[in-house]
């Protein structure tokens, strides 16, 4: 955790100096799949960097998978999810919306192509929900609602965990000290949170 103490820094600084909101966009968004997971400008890493490619891949892919675990998130509270469903969705919005700006940090840092939260229009990472999901949870209310929220959002914390497993059985990757404590981070936080899902699915009443 405290290699990300100057990149928390930075999170905070930004919004409150009125940075970019989390519904700006960036124009140019091309479509990729799982085997292709950059976007933009082809990446190149510089000699003797300390990342590899892969670690581009994995930040660019998560934001991507953040920013639709924040769309699913807001959908609760306009569509009457119960108070414990609707605590575990602001604490994945809360969460997760200063972990984009540390991912977006990170790639510029780099020199490297940030997405902008409206990348997961394009982007289907492991676990993300397709679009006619995301329009069933949309349209759904009360328990139906609920129901299909935790079992989508079990499968998309799934997907980022196996995203982070993916990162480190590639060559080389996961090893500067950032990339590093942020995937790791991520695989603990969203274990724990599966857990809690878990629970509230099996409390939830019989269809």
């Amino acid at each position: 955790m405290v290699a990300h103490r100057p990149l928390v820094a930075l999170v905070v600084v930004t919004l409150l100096a009125g940075g970019p909101s989390f519904a700006s966009a960036q124009s140019g968004m091309a479509g990729m799949d799982h085997s292709m997971h950059h976007m933009g400008p082809e990446i190149v890493v510089p000699k003797g960097a300390v990342y590899t490619k892969a670690d581009v891949e994995f930040m660019q892919g998560m934001i991507a998978h953040h920013a639709q675990a924040i769309v699913m998130s807001r959908l609760a509270e306009k569509n009457g999810a119960n108070p414990q469903v609707l605590k575990l969705s602001r604490k994945i919005d809360q969460s997760q919306v200063p972990e984009i700006l540390i991912m977006q940090h990170w790639l510029r840092r780099n020199d490297q192509f940030a997405p902008d939260t409206a990348s997961w229009h394009n982007m289907r990472m492991d676990g993300m929900l397709s679009d006619a999901e995301i329009a069933a949870l949309d349209s759904a209310k009360g328990v139906a609602f609920d129901r299909l929220f935790l079992v989508g959002m079990i499968k998309h914390h799934e997907g980022a965990i196996k995203m982070v497993d993916d990162l480190f059985k590639s060559p080389g990757a996961g090893q500067e000290v950032d990339a590093n404590v942020f995937a790791n981070d991520v695989v603990s936080a969203q274990t724990a949170e599966i857990g809690i899902m878990r629970g509230l699915l099996a409390k939830l009443p019989p269809k």
